[in-house]
């Protein structure tokens, strides 16, 4: 195959023949930072952040009142530094994260391509059935299953269009009512301030499972494979060359500082709602509805109601997310991963509009709807289970070890001690934290 056959020529980036940047391009003065330079950074906070998060930080909330928002924080803390380690590999170095993995050795396709695989499969059934839950509840003369299979089909054909500007609005749009109406529902609480500062303070409770609490608000909240789709949103939005770095590292901590106050005002309401009376939600994306009918209770039905349509916007934003990002991952992996690694360069990761891109669609929408009439195999769920608890620690140390590559970042880019520092112990947390979700994961092997 030419290179040609393969290039996608709706987003050149710099010269095919040149692997990397140039020197002009290295050099080009810096693109200035306004207070509206966003975009892909709210793309993969929304869909980092879903149901499944909000229910953790409810549960840690109902359990340990504020003592843990610190865990909160530093996980905002992780996020940024990892998507910024994302976002400055692909600007400095021209290539995407897949590709650079490749320059790790082929281990990383074989993990990679297993993981996104099994992944995908199960995401998407776990993904529209957490989009159909607060529809059922608000409409509840329709059977979930018909809002699961929509939800999965709407985001299939708003992804198939191939227009990321629609995307990047439609994800504005759920991330704004997201935070306007968990805020409001925050605000109903009456928080105390004061306990609040006080929960800043790291420390541990002595309760059994504090720590596994501790490392799930630190490394599981917003953090998905979809950190690492980041680079493709980049360029997507034509951010594509080093001049775009300061505006990058914007866009990221902006709206990673704005999921941070999303996942304080959800920590709020665990503690307010729940910790101050006893009450426990349960386990799955199911807790969310416990929580409409808490302010059902407390302050009247149109509370519930407000809550739900927050609950969908989440849900329906990390769908959506994870069509569009997700799919451009797969569609660089299986262009690129039989290539030799050092002959890779950023043009030849293609559009959405390419065969690999919407196979990987209709694998996540199509095939996993299956799974909504079926109970979920078991192998699938532990294989799903294990790998993904390998992710996050795969893509912290991975990351350590490419942005301090001398022969391909340009030095101005590569890891100071301080991003060293940083990442260091965000790969010491993941790596502690997946050791204990791969033991969860695989102890129903053993009759754990």
């Amino acid at each position: 195959m030419s290179r040609g056959d393969h290039v996608d020529m709706g987003h050149p980036v710099h010269n095919p023949n040149i692997v990397g940047f140039t020197d002009a391009e290295i050099n080009e003065k810096p693109v200035k930072v306004k207070w509206n330079s966003m975009g892909p950074g709210i793309v993969a906070a929304a869909t980092g952040v879903g149901a499944a998060d909000l229910v953790a930080t409810l549960t840690a909330g109902s359990r340990y009142g504020y003592a843990l928002m610190w865990a909160v924080v530093l996980g905002v803390i992780f996020k940024i530094v990892l998507v910024e380690g994302v976002g400055r590999y692909y600007l400095s170095t021209g290539k995407t994260i897949f590709q650079g993995w490749r320059t790790l050795g082929v281990w990383t396709s074989w993990y990679f391509g297993i993981y996104i695989i099994i992944w995908g499969f199960v995401y998407g059934a776990t993904a529209m059935s957490s989009v159909a839950l607060p529809l059922a509840t608000l409409f509840p003369v329709v059977d979930s299953k018909v809002f699961a299979i929509a939800s999965g089909l709407i985001g299939m054909g708003l992804v198939w269009l191939n227009k990321y500007n629609l995307i990047e609005k439609l994800m504005t749009v759920l991330i704004g009512i997201m935070f306007i109406t968990v805020l409001w529902s925050a605000f109903l609480t009456a928080p105390n301030i004061g306990d609040i500062l006080t929960g800043l303070i790291p420390r541990i409770p002595e309760e059994d499972g504090a720590m596994f609490y501790v490392l799930g608000l630190a490394g599981g909240v917003g953090g998905t494979i979809t950190l690492a789709a980041y680079g493709y949103w980049l360029r997507e939005k034509g951010w594509n060359r080093p001049k775009w770095m300061k505006v990058m590292r914007y866009d990221n901590a902006v709206s990673y500082s704005l999921t941070g106050i999303f996942v304080i005002a959800t920590m709020i309401m665990g503690v307010e709602l729940l910790h101050s009376a006893g009450l426990a939600i349960s386990a799955g994306d199911e807790g969310l509805l416990d929580v409409g009918n808490v302010l059902a209770e407390r302050y009247g039905e149109a509370y519930s109601y407000v809550f739900l349509i927050g609950f969908f916007a989440a849900s329906f934003s990390s769908l959506l997310g994870v069509w569009h990002g997700v799919s451009l991952m797969f569609a660089d992996f299986w262009t690129n991963f039989r290539k030799p690694a050092d002959s890779l360069d950023q043009d030849d990761a293609p559009s959405l509009r390419s065969k690999p891109a919407r196979f990987y669609l209709i694998w996540l929408t199509i095939l996993p709807m299956s799974l909504l009439f079926l109970d979920r195999p078991i192998f699938l769920i532990l294989l799903y289970g294990t790998l993904g608890a390998l992710f996050m620690p795969f893509l912290a140390v991975t990351l350590l070890i490419l942005n301090n590559q001398k022969r391909l970042v340009p030095s101005q880019f590569r890891n100071n001690w301080v991003h060293n520092g940083l990442l260091g112990i965000t790969a010491l947390v993941f790596v502690v934290l997946g050791a204990s979700e791969l033991v969860k994961a695989v102890s129903p092997l053993f009759g754990g």
